[in-house]
């Protein structure tokens, strides 16, 4: 179940050694069925951790009284909820296509993503700016400071283990890219998501833990309210970022670069087509639509032609199993 290697970038050895036919496909088919598997992964790996963090959190800050903590127990427990809204998007994305989406539901994972991206700015990052100037107004030690500590400590190290389990999963896709440019350009918005959150939260975590260290050392509980509001401020800020990234999935987007040039490689390299005009590709959660305006090498009649368009999807649908609807239109010009 676990397994996952990614359709989102080709190997160059992939790439330009087709003639090694079934081994090509095989790995293709290998990566369409482990693409959501990964996902999976990585949000249980979130799941796990910040549940276990919210926990001990949740009893540090009601028992020391700390607005950092405050604010760190409510993130993690707002993203218990969002890795649960995460998986329910994957769930829906799996839905049939109907008569009223004719598509299917892939898109459905873009939605709750979105969702996920506001809960964090509004639940995570204003709730904790408020948390913090409410603290600054009301100043207040913390009681039993030092249990914060310890809490946060472990914390840091459970978060740690969660974004390092989501990082090896972004490897197996992102490829050679950096991990901006895979952030920027990558079509799976519950990794996105799981990654900014938990950057975030490790973040969340180091300035929680350096506001009560602060805060003991001076005995001035100023510090604490500064590192709630700048907690509140990165969860805010990361919120945003991804934000902007799944939007523009919801509006539309291509496959990524790389399968996009695979996508056209294959098509050009069909002995049926004779040159490839246009290519248009659809990102619908993980399936693909395709929409492609070609020359093809036999028009002279129209049963022939058929066939020939017929073999060219078949094969299509064989080396790239994620694609799901293809639309061929033969024609002389571009």
């Amino acid at each position: 179940m676990w397994s996952h290697i990614s359709l989102t970038y080709f190997p160059p050895y992939f790439l330009s050694n087709r003639s090694s036919g079934s081994n090509f496909q095989a790995f293709l088919v290998v990566f369409s069925m482990s693409y959501a598997n990964g996902s999976i992964k990585a949000i249980m790996y979130a799941f796990g951790a910040n549940l276990g963090i919210a926990l001990a959190k949740g009893f540090a800050a009601w028992y020391t009284g700390s607005g950092a903590m405050l604010a760190e127990t409510i993130h993690s427990f707002a993203d218990c909820v969002n890795q649960i809204l995460l998986l329910l998007g994957l769930r829906r994305a799996k839905l049939p296509a109907s008569e009223e989406h004719p598509l299917g539901y892939g898109k459905a994972i873009y939605f709750w993503s979105f969702i996920v991206a506001l809960m964090l700015f509004s639940m995570g990052g204003i709730f904790s700016i408020y948390e913090g100037v409410h603290k600054m107004m009301h100043p207040e030690m913390p009681e039993a400071p030092w249990v914060a500590v310890g809490v946060l400590a472990v914390s840091v190290l459970l978060e740690i283990g969660s974004l390092k389990g989501a990082l090896s999963e972004v490897k197996k896709f992102r490829g050679r890219r950096s991990l901006l440019k895979w952030f920027r350009q990558s079509r799976q918005s519950e990794l996105i998501v799981v990654v900014g959150e938990d950057l975030a939260a490790l973040l969340g975590l180091s300035l929680a833990l350096l506001a009560v260290l602060a805060t003991i050392m001076a005995a001035n509980p100023l510090f604490d309210a500064l590192g709630t509001i700048a907690i509140g401020v990165i969860l805010v800020l990361v919120a945003v970022a991804v934000g902007i990234e799944v939007k523009s999935l919801l509006i539309g987007e291509s496959a990524d670069p790389e399968t996009v040039s695979a996508l056209r490689d294959f098509l050009s390299g069909r002995p049926e087509i004779e040159q490839v005009y246009n290519l248009i590709t659809l990102q619908l959660g993980t399936e693909l639509m395709i929409s492609a305006k070609v020359k093809m090498k036999e028009m002279s009649a129209a049963l022939p032609l058929i066939d020939d368009i017929n073999r060219v999807e078949a094969a299509l649908r064989t080396s790239f199993p994620q694609v799901r609807w293809v639309f061929f239109e033969p024609d002389v010009r571009d």
